[in-house]
């Protein structure tokens, strides 16, 4: 009897269905999600020290236990209009891969919805035409509970240089 080294041979085998877990949240009218194994946890939003110079989406940096940890504007990177915080403003510590490495970002959201499971199969493919955002930032559409919602590439939202950039504030 031969043996197979891959989850997808077992998973098709024995008809095991493939679900993944997502962070759903929203910015204006928009609805987001990202894998959950990507975001550390989530936060309140603290003071947050500017840094001169730094681009638009980079609101500042804030203190998380000792370590410095840049926060961007999700609404900036994604060409919307900034607004006031409120209460249901939150930021996303998420880690962005860049190489072999990854980092440390915070990222503004206007608020977190919830954590709900997909089954891999009910990810459809990212419209080609009329998205006001960059397509390559959405690897799909979910649609949940009769919503839309966009699946973010997080990696895929910061340059290599922004990510670089973002990096030597961390340090």
């Amino acid at each position: 009897m031969q043996s197979t080294n891959t989850d997808e041979a077992l998973v098709e085998d024995v008809g095991i269905e493939t679900f993944q877990s997502f962070v759903s949240f929203q910015l204006d009218e928009e609805l987001f999600a990202i894998p959950v194994m990507r975001v550390i946890e989530i936060l309140e939003v603290p003071k947050i020290t500017k840094i001169p110079k730094s681009p638009a989406f980079l609101r500042g940096v804030i203190n998380l236990r000792g370590s410095v940890l840049p926060v961007i504007d999700s609404r900036i990177k994604f060409g919307m209009e900034t607004t006031e915080f409120t209460v249901d403003t939150s930021i996303l510590v998420v880690t962005v891969k860049l190489n072999d490495e990854e980092i440390k970002v915070g990222t503004i959201v206007d608020s977190v919805l919830e954590v709900f499971e997909l089954d891999q199969e009910q990810i459809q493919p990212s419209p080609t035409l009329g998205s006001k955002y960059q397509s390559d930032f959405i690897d799909g559409m979910i649609k949940e509970k009769e919503q839309f919602m966009m699946l973010v590439n997080i990696d895929k939202v910061f340059s290599t240089e922004e990510v670089e950039s973002l990096k030597e504030q961390n340090q």
